[in-house]
């Protein structure tokens, strides 16, 4: 596709490390139920794959979270799209999400959680964009930690575009305005 700039991550390695952070995470949750709340909508395929591998009860629920719009980088404004559908309240708790940039959106959403009482609270993303982190927050579970690049593909999209790629791109800047 003229639309990537290279591959970061493969489609295998990204299977690879999906299979050992299930293994690391039954592990963690032995003998406990846990419900994966997935971060709408670029966690949904790492959620997918990930459930597969991971041993104890597992329920599932959903939240629509977004400070992105249509920008290459966070507005530093986050908003609620869509709540869960269960109460937390008493149960473990592990946020799963595709990308953890700035930090901002996860340190909003962990404080709104917090306050309704789950057992345990953790997190557990794909990527890890460090470099632009601009606040400290608790990442329990990293897949991969990247580079300050325009990522897509396996979940991230760019105008809603290219989640269903099973590998993780740098997208060409060519297709969008560079701003990062």
């Amino acid at each position: 596709m003229d639309i990537v700039k290279r591959v970061l991550i493969a489609e295998e390695e990204i299977q690879e490390r999906v299979r050992e952070l299930g293994a690391q995470i039954s592990k963690d949750y032995e003998g406990k139920e846990l419900l994966l709340l997935c971060i709408l909508k670029g966690g949904l395929m790492f959620l997918a794959d990930l459930c597969r591998h991971i041993t104890v009860p597992v329920a599932i629920d959903f939240i629509g979270i977004s400070s992105y719009g249509h920008a290459t980088r966070s507005s530093g404004v986050v908003r609620i799209t869509k709540d869960l559908e269960q109460s937390i309240e008493g149960k473990h708790v592990l946020i799963i999400e595709d990308i953890i940039d700035s930090g901002l959106t996860l340190s909003y959403l962990m404080n709104n959680l917090a306050i309704r009482k789950p057992a345990s609270l953790k997190i557990c993303t794909l990527l890890d964009k460090q470099v632009n982190r601009e606040v400290d927050i608790p990442v329990d579970y990293v897949g991969f930690t990247v580079p300050n690049e325009f990522l897509v593909g396996y979940g991230l999209d760019y105008c809603e575009l290219y989640r269903n790629i099973p590998y993780i791109f740098v997208l060409d800047p060519k297709y969008y305005t560079h701003d990062m």
